[in-house]
This record gives C-alpha cells, structure tokens and sequence, in this order.
C-alpha cells in the first residue's frame, strides 16, 4: 500500500492517476503537515475516487495540545467525516512524550466511521513498542505512521522488526526519510504493510515544489515490483 502526500485536489488526481493507493491531505507542509482549510478538504475528497486521509494538527509547535486545541481538533474531525473523507491522521503526547491517552480516547470516540492513522508522534515516544501496543488496544485506530524512531529509517530497522511483532490489527506503515535508495531494503527487511512518501516524489525533494509525476510513477512501479 502506497500512501503518498497531497495538499490540494490537483495533486490528489496525480496520485490515483498513477497508481497509488491512498492520499494524506495536509497544508503547511513544511512544517510536518497541519489540518487543511474544509474547502480543500471537500474538493480533494470530491476529486477522487482512492482514499482521503486528512491531518488532523491544529499547531506545529508539538504534539502536546491544549483542551482548546482538542475541541478544535475534535470539531476538525467532524467536519472531516461531514466531508466524505476516508479517514482521519492524529496523534497526542503527553509532556513526558508518553500518549496522552486520555485525551486520544476523546478524540478517537468523534472518529466514528473513520479510518484512524496515529501519525508520526509515536517516534517521540521512548519506548516505541510499548507504544504500539498501547495503541492496539483502540480498535478504530487502523494505521501507524513511523520511522521506527528519530534517526535515519535505515538505522530503525530493528525497531520496526520489534514494533510489526506486536501490532496485532494494526497496520505499521513506513514515511520519514524514505527514497529511491532506501526503499527496496527496507521493503525486503521490515515487511511493513504500507509506505508514505512526502518530498521523495517532488521536484528538488523540496516541500514548497510540485510532484515530479515522472519519479512518482518510478515510485509505484519499484515497490509493487519489489513487494512481489
């Protein structure tokens, strides 16, 4: 499963146009991705037909919110799901860096009919692991977005062995730092269910440029012949 990021309905249609499985629908980027504007959500999730999961991030600064941060992320959400999107992408950290989950309980109970991703702040988390089967235990939680830590994703790979062996339902899908010169040994060695790709498949491997539909069909082309 091939899961690649989009900030807006244009991209989106590149994407399923060529082949890839699922959209993550995020503005800001550059600053690891924020919730996008409800009008950008409605006419991506009109523009096609594969999967639409939108960043749920009201901030950038960390992955530690406020009560009025949730009530906003929790109304995101709702709106989301009025929206006919596929699912949504979150996650919510303690001060200690642990899952705050209290608060992701309150979040997950508005995600009813949602595909729920727990995004990228579990690589904050100290102990990786025990994380994943922390969030095991939230049934409509269905994906995990990691790189197995803060380092470089090849030097995780171990990790990653260790998380896929206690994910139960979960899904462990791999993005951050991911590439043309990466992906076949981390495909062949970690066996993950799915893969998130952000600047690999744009111009200049840049945040602020387009996606270059040449590399991306490169892309789909080499996992799907690798996966075989």
């Amino acid at each position: 499963m091939i899961e690649i990021i989009a900030t807006n309905a244009d991209e989106a249609k590149i994407i399923e146009k060529l082949k890839a499985d699922r959209v993550e629908l995020v503005t800001a980027f550059s600053e690891g991705g924020l919730t996008p504007s409800y009008g950008i959500i409605e006419s991506t999730v009109k523009a096609v037909n594969i999967p639409v999961n939108v960043m749920i991030r009201p901030q950038p600064v960390s992955f530690v919110y406020s009560l009025e941060e949730v009530k906003v992320m929790k109304k995101d959400i709702q709106v989301v799901k009025s929206l006919g999107a596929n699912g949504v992408v979150l996650g919510i950290l303690n001060p200690d860096k642990k899952i705050n989950e209290e608060l992701l309980a309150e979040l997950i109970a508005e995600c009813t009919g949602l595909e729920v991703t727990f995004h990228k702040a579990i690589d904050h988390v100290p102990n990786l692991v025990k994380a994943v089967t922390t969030l095991a235990k939230y049934k409509q939680i269905t994906n995990i977005l990691t790189a197995g830590g803060l380092n470089n994703i090849t030097n995780n790979i171990q990790r990653i062995k260790e998380m896929i062996a206690v994910k139960k339902d979960l899904k462990i899908m791999l993005g951050g730092g991911l590439n043309f010169e990466n992906i076949k040994t981390l495909i062949t060695e970690t066996k993950a269910d799915a893969y998130h790709f952000g600047t690999a498949i744009r111009y200049n491997n840049s945040h602020f440029e387009a996606i270059n539909a040449e590399k991306l069909a490169s892309l789909v082309d080499l996992i799907k012949n690798t996966e075989k």
